[in-house]
């Protein structure tokens, strides 16, 4: 991003800025927007029409931003402040996400993590390589973390050099939804690209997400025309990746689009509602209405028309199973969450009637 941004007026659209973020912040308050085009543990690469920064929190911003959703990640618009000659910004706040790729963070905490923000399309990338990196419950799981962002999704089956036929493979992608793109590509040979070069059009930002060594730098590097993100080779006896994007980079291409590259993910628990399974699972949702039990869970109970579909041979039972488990860790995660924000009102209750410091009250929260 560094050579397309230097000191000189830049013109934000290029950054993918539309008119309807004018709304979102007034000259009064201090810095102008920016955009995240890389992210790092305590600082932040930004470009703005001034040029690019490296940028910081400022102290009020810190203060406030203390849980991993309220800080800025690759692809958000910012308001940050630029001073002297210098590289060095301050950020003081994050522009309203129009869409947000986020996930649970691993472990216990009941808390988000936001992969990368305001993105238009969600490139789900996976391969043909014979290993266990074309996974179709994993393609699921990534589709429905696509449909909670609000961006449209697509899917790449990459290195189909290294398949004899790609075809079987791209017709059970395509079962899932009849409306999901699908690509056959090979990043090394150019195959397939000029498909996915068709849905890049300018200012439009599309991120890149699936597991480690799919080939996901050497799909951004063949749409960019040249070698800027490093590749590394997979491991022979399993086909997993090794980790050669080790940070989300936001990079402008030739045609004025904007790819997000991401490292890959090695856990993906969804950060959701259980409404977000409608457009992964279609075919499920179009039979439940003919259950007998409009209340119907589509396990046990007589009349399912669901499991009727099983029986006959018109569903995969893999597609049923993949739906419960899928639902069953969204229902998981909406108790979490009450239970969380139950324990947040107790401590506030007790902070109120011992009569602590209102600097000392913990801070209500809400999930994101």
């Amino acid at each position: 991003m560094a050579e397309d941004t230097e000191k000189t007026a830049i013109d934000l659209s290029v950054l993918g800025y539309r008119a309807d973020r004018d709304a979102e912040w007034t000259a009064e308050e201090p810095g102008q927007p920016a955009r995240i085009v890389r992210d790092g543990r305590d600082l932040w690469h930004i470009v703005c029409a001034r040029g690019e920064f490296i940028a910081a929190l400022s102290g009020r911003f810190r203060r406030t931003a203390t849980r991993k959703v309220d800080q800025p990640t690759v692809g958000d618009w910012v308001m940050a402040e630029t001073k002297g000659p210098d590289d060095r910004a301050l950020i003081h706040r994050v522009l309203p996400r129009h869409t947000a790729i986020a996930r649970k963070v691993p472990g216990d905490t009941v808390e988000s993590q936001v992969v990368a923000a305001n993105v238009d399309l969600v490139f789900i990338v996976h391969a043909l390589d014979g290993g266990r990196n074309f996974n179709l419950r994993r393609i699921e799981r990534y589709l429905a973390l696509a449909r909670e962002s609000g961006a449209n999704p697509a899917v790449i089956l990459n290195k189909c050099d290294l398949c004899e036929d790609p075809q079987p493979y791209a017709d059970d992608v395509r079962a899932l939804n009849a409306d999901l793109p699908v690509f056959v590509t090979c990043a090394i040979s150019g195959k397939g690209i000029p498909g996915v070069r068709a849905l890049l059009t300018r200012g439009r930002t599309c991120a890149m997400l699936g597991p480690s060594g799919v080939g996901k730098s050497a799909l951004v590097n063949r749409l960019l025309g040249e070698e800027v993100k490093e590749t590394g080779e997979v491991r022979e006896r399993d086909r997993r990746g090794r980790h050669t994007t080790t940070y989300r980079e936001l990079l402008r291409l030739p045609n004025g689009a904007l790819v997000i590259d991401t490292p890959g993910l090695r856990e993906i628990q969804l950060w959701g509602e259980e409404d977000s399974l409608a457009d992964v699972f279609p075919d499920i949702e179009a039979l439940a209405p003919s259950c007998r039990f409009t209340d119907c869970r589509h396990e046990q109970e007589p009349g399912c028309a669901v499991r009727g579909a099983i029986a006959d041979g018109r569903l995969p039972e893999r597609r049923l199973a993949n739906y419960l488990q899928l639902r069953g860790e969204l229902e998981e995660l909406a108790q979490n969450k009450m239970r969380h924000l139950q324990r947040v009102e107790r401590r506030h209750r007790r902070v109120l009637q011992h009569g602590v410091d209102k600097k000392d009250a913990p801070r209500r929260g809400k999930l994101e």
